[in-house]
């Protein structure tokens, strides 16, 4: 009796003999390697928005204190008589009453001046750096004068009620002494005293009837330290009015 076999096994025999075909790889399997150039491309882009970047987040800003007018104040001297001394008696508005002015660093204290001072040595103004307060400017005026005297003599005087400027003097390495013109002519006479142990810039000229004389000092170390902003205190002071 003839055996008749199904299609399947047929179909199974014939599959198991016939060399098959090798399949695909699946999608997670292919590796397509990005063409050299555009690799360098890609690099090239990258490198340069690296660096603008870096440019972008470490350039400095221009700083505020290059562009501030200053880091002083100005301050209004009325150089009053001790009977008015504070607005007593007269106007207490010291800008519209001035009589000089100066700057003053920002930070620095003022020294309050008793009338009896003012009466007697005719201080009119202090300030001083409180970190070092023999670091100071003030101002003293003398009623009754309507010239300059020579340098020499001008100096002289004032050192007469004045003990710590007559100290300075005697120990002093150098006294230099110049006279300059303002704008409208007026005069001023220019003192620097150099010593071992401090600095002093004086300055001094006549206005309304007065002396006025503005002293900048400093001990030794703050001199070296300061000296650009001891200076500009210096050429700041002038009368007006």
């Amino acid at each position: 009796m003839a055996t008749i076999s199904s299609p399947s096994a047929i179909l199974s025999s014939s599959s198991n003999t016939t060399p098959s075909s090798p399949k695909p790889p699946s999608k997670s399997q292919l590796t397509i390697p990005p063409p050299k150039t555009a690799l360098t491309n890609l690099t090239t882009t990258l490198t340069a928005t690296a660096l603008a970047t870096t440019i972008l987040t470490t350039s400095t800003p221009p700083s505020l204190a290059a562009v501030s007018p200053s880091n002083y104040f100005i301050y209004y001297g009325t150089a009053a008589s001790a009977a008015n001394y504070g607005g007593y008696g007269g106007n207490s508005d010291k800008k519209a009453s001035a009589e000089y002015i100066y700057d003053v660093p920002d930070g620095w204290k003022e020294r309050l001046v008793s009338k009896v001072e003012k009466g007697t040595n005719g201080t009119d103004s202090e300030f001083y750096n409180p970190k070092k307060k023999q670091e100071k400017e003030y101002l003293t005026y003398l009623a009754g004068f309507r010239q300059l005297a020579p340098k020499d003599a001008v100096l002289n005087n004032l050192a007469l009620s004045d003990v710590s400027l007559q100290d300075l003097i005697a120990s002093a390495d150098s006294v230099t002494s110049t006279e300059r013109q303002d704008a409208n002519g007026q005069v001023y006479y220019d003192y620097e005293i150099e010593g071992i142990g401090a600095h002093s810039l004086i300055s001094v000229t006549c206005a309304n009837n007065k002396l006025y004389a503005h002293f900048v000092n400093a001990p030794a170390p703050e001199w070296n330290r300061d000296q650009d902003a001891l200076r500009h205190l210096h050429q700041s002071f002038k009368t007006v009015g």
